[in-house]
């Protein structure tokens, strides 16, 4: 009996702070303009923006969440994991919550939607072929290294980490569209970047542990790949401007 209301107050004293972790991140129309004005949208409406907000909603709703449950699930199943680091431990969060968020966002969208463009878009359309090839070596390098050290462990949850960044990316291209065409493009475009980002600075801090000086040289370029992927570029994407 004692130890389900210990239990119970533990859940209840979390249960408060993920919620004021909520609440210090919850979006509001400042964070959408910026997130807009970074991938290329100048001079929102306001219902731009609005939709901006809510394609934030989705993603940070699930963080805090997330952020108590992930490191408790495993071990209520009896799964051993790898020891993450806190930065580590934040990609992995990201990378669940863009998962559900994009997950989610398959359902079609209550109410008037605007129609699809005609032409049929693709990765291509969203990440530029020079971040896909980056992506491509520096997440190989990771696996390779891991799979050499036999770091079974470590190998393994690298590649749920990357499966799930390319499944973002491939969620972000297909799901329905929504507000007006720059805005549906550049958040799509910011999904995928981020997701392929976080999938290579998860698989870097999984593989480069070694504290020798190949594995700080491969641990910086993995960390320029992510910030070069997953910055905004300032412009919309070609299909976005041409559209």
């Amino acid at each position: 009996m004692n130890s389900i209301g210990a239990y119970a107050g533990f859940a209840f004293i979390m249960g408060l702070v993920g919620l004021a972790i909520l609440i210090v991140l919850w979006p509001g129309e400042r964070q959408g303009k910026r997130v807009l004005a970074g991938w290329g949208v100048k001079d929102p409406s306001h219902d731009e923006v609005t939709a901006a907000v809510q394609y934030l909603r989705r993603r940070r709703f699930w963080y805090p969440w997330l952020y108590l449950l992930l490191p408790a699930v495993p071990r209520l199943l009896g799964i051993e994991l790898p020891d993450l680091s806190f930065m580590g431990t934040i990609f992995v969060i990201l990378l669940a919550g863009g998962l559900v968020a994009e997950l989610l966002a398959q359902r079609p969208a209550h109410g008037p939607r605007r129609e699809a463009v005609l032409q049929t878009r693709g990765v291509l359309d969203f990440v530029p072929a020079w971040a896909l090839v980056l992506g491509a070596v520096t997440e190989l390098a990771a696996v390779a290294n891991l799979a050499f050290a036999a770091s079974w462990p470590r190998l393994w949850l690298a590649l749920v980490l990357l499966l799930a960044s390319w499944v973002i990316v491939l969620l972000a291209v297909r799901r329905p569209s929504a507000g007006t065409d720059r805005v549906d493009l550049a958040l799509r475009c910011r999904s995928a970047r981020v997701a392929l980002g976080l999938g290579i600075g998860s698989a870097a801090g999984l593989a480069w542990t070694v504290g020798d000086f190949t594995s700080f040289l491969a641990f910086a370029v993995s960390l320029i790949a992510f910030s070069a992927i997953a910055s905004p570029p300032g412009k919309l994407p070609t299909t976005a401007r041409t559209a």
